[in-house]
């Protein structure tokens, strides 16, 4: 399976804001971006650019699909998805990422990132109603119980992210029980309580060409 390999501060980097793309360590004194704010690259320091309609739909669309950590050929299936859907195509899109395994681990708590989210899953640590899966990618549908495995319960990482979630500050379409390490997807998300800042519209304005 392909994946990014480099240094994800770098994403953070281009796009000129963070990304929290390393969870815990991105609000931290530690955060590349906070020593270096600029673009990467010989130029990064002095490069001033002013973006097309084009570029500025091309980067909407790059911030997107480096938040959620999904490659080219894949974002494109989800917005296809996400087309034949009712509803807004750009909402329904957020939605469809949203309700990724790897994510919603991540929204649980379960993970300090989407990346150590994705990794446990590949690990073999979490169920889905009942029923072992492995596949980051794997959309979850309302009324989904996604679980910890009995002999993965005592995992440090999962744990030490655990104590830093609050009850009251849990995404309202998600529900967490912390006794038995399990949460509930209750619905799809709405669009204003994604906390995602992009302009969606910009992306389907982008493959509309």
């Amino acid at each position: 399976m392909a994946r990014y390999t480099g240094a994800v501060c770098k994403l953070c980097r281009r796009e000129g804001e963070k990304l929290f793309l390393k969870g815990s360590r991105c609000v931290t004194v530690k955060c590349s971006f906070e020593k270096k704010s600029y673009a990467p690259g010989q130029h990064g320091v002095s490069q001033r650019v002013k973006l097309s309609e084009y570029g500025i739909q091309l980067r909407e669309k790059q911030k997107v699909r480096r938040i959620y950590g999904v490659l080219e050929k894949q974002f494109r299936n989800y917005f296809e998805k996400a087309e034949r859907l009712k509803g807004v195509t750009g909402e329904n899109l957020l939605r469809l990422l949203e309700s990724r395994l790897d994510n919603t681990i991540y929204r649980l708590g379960f993970a300090h990132s989407r990346n150590q989210a994705r990794q446990l899953v590949r690990h073999r640590h979490f169920m889905v109603n009942g029923k072992q899966v492995d596949i980051p990618s794997f959309l979850l549908k309302p009324g989904d119980i996604i679980s910890v495995k009995d002999n993965s319960k005592k995992l440090a990482v999962i744990h030490d992210s655990m104590r830093k979630v609050r009850d009251e500050e849990m995404y309202p379409w998600l529900q967490i029980e912390k006794a038995q390490i399990q949460g509930t997807f209750l619905e799809w998300p709405n669009r204003g309580d994604i906390p995602v800042q992009v302009q969606e519209n910009l992306i389907v304005e982008l493959y509309s060409k």
